[in-house]
């Protein structure tokens, strides 16, 4: 992968940043992310590289930004990708210059994802802008994977009673917790898991899931918890922990033989009261459009739809 300056005929320059000092040249089409670009690069989470803009007489009319996890060596996501209006022939001039920079000869671009308003295709203010960049990314071969909801949970929400058939102990270790993501892979909804066991074993794609996610969380284990039956038998479980940005809760399972019981209800107010009783500020949760149980669940303990995530893949 090599970083290049493209120059176009009609003067616009398309080229990585060079550094930090660029960032408010990155910045200068507005998102979401804005404020986390800085320090996203003084962590490793971005790389100047990897941060790319479509230049017309020294203004950004177009620009793509990917990111990583932390300690990872290849981008992770391309979640920044804007166009300002009428310069949609620089965008697909930046995508496809940045793409052959950035990815790496033969391999599979890193999936697209944009945060959308919940009512995006029916708002005419908002869907032109989308759709252009959908345009930009099925252009360079992308292709619709799933659309995500996401939730956000706010202090002074009531919090459900703890349900007297269950109680809740931390997570043993790792072992048992692999084990628990294999089980509850059986039946699973999540758009991602179900790709995943197309190529591996429900074991295999829980190992890699709790290498990749479980294991780069730096909040405390005890607030990973098992709700038991009176007998000891584990019903599910909920991770809550804090990533770099926000306090969320991370995975929730039930195991098949439990389900249709009401017991989400259960684990999803123990993980939001371990959240809520370290003080965060909001917790954050996402699923897929198509996962209505657990969207239903978000509802029920008085989380709030606040936006949606478009995903696009590369086959």
């Amino acid at each position: 992968m090599t970083a290049a300056v493209s120059q176009h005929p009609l003067g616009l320059t398309v080229r990585p940043i060079t550094g930090p000092d660029e960032v408010e040249l990155f910045n200068q089409l507005p998102y979401a992310f804005n404020h986390e670009i800085a320090d996203d690069l003084r962590t490793g989470r971005r790389r100047p590289e990897w941060l790319w803009v479509a230049l017309h007489e020294g203004r950004t009319v177009a620009r793509a930004g990917w990111w990583c996890r932390l300690g990872d060596e290849r981008p992770f996501l391309l979640d920044v990708l804007d166009c300002a209006e009428g310069h949609e022939a620089a965008g697909r001039r930046l995508l496809g210059t940045a793409l052959g920079a950035v990815v790496a000869e033969g391999a599979k671009p890193p999936q697209y994802v944009r945060l959308v308003p919940g009512d995006w295709r029916a708002d005419p203010a908002v869907r032109p802008g989308i759709d252009a960049l959908i345009a930009l990314v099925e252009g360079q071969g992308a292709t619709p994977f799933v659309e995500r909801l996401r939730f956000q949970w706010n202090p002074g929400t009531p919090l459900a009673a703890p349900d007297p058939r269950l109680a809740f102990r931390a997570v043993a270790g790792r072992e048992e917790l692999v084990g628990l993501m294999t089980e509850v892979l059986d039946g699973t909804l999540d758009a991602h898991s179900l790709r995943d066991l197309m190529t591996m074993t429900p074991r295999q794609a829980a190992e890699e899931q709790y290498q990749d996610e479980m294991e780069k969380y730096s909040t405390p284990r005890d607030w990973w918890r098992v709700a038991v039956l009176p007998d000891g038998e584990p019903v599910g479980f909920v991770i809550a922990a804090k990533n770099s940005y926000h306090a969320i809760i991370a995975y929730i399972g039930i195991r098949r033989a439990h389900r249709g019981h009401g017991y989400i209800d259960a684990l999803l107010a123990e993980g939001t009261r371990i959240l809520a009783t370290a003080g965060v500020p909001r917790i954050r949760a996402t699923t897929d459009l198509g996962n209505t149980p657990m969207a239903a669940a978000f509802a029920r303990a008085g989380y709030v739809n606040v936006e949606r995530e478009i995903h696009y893949d590369w086959t």
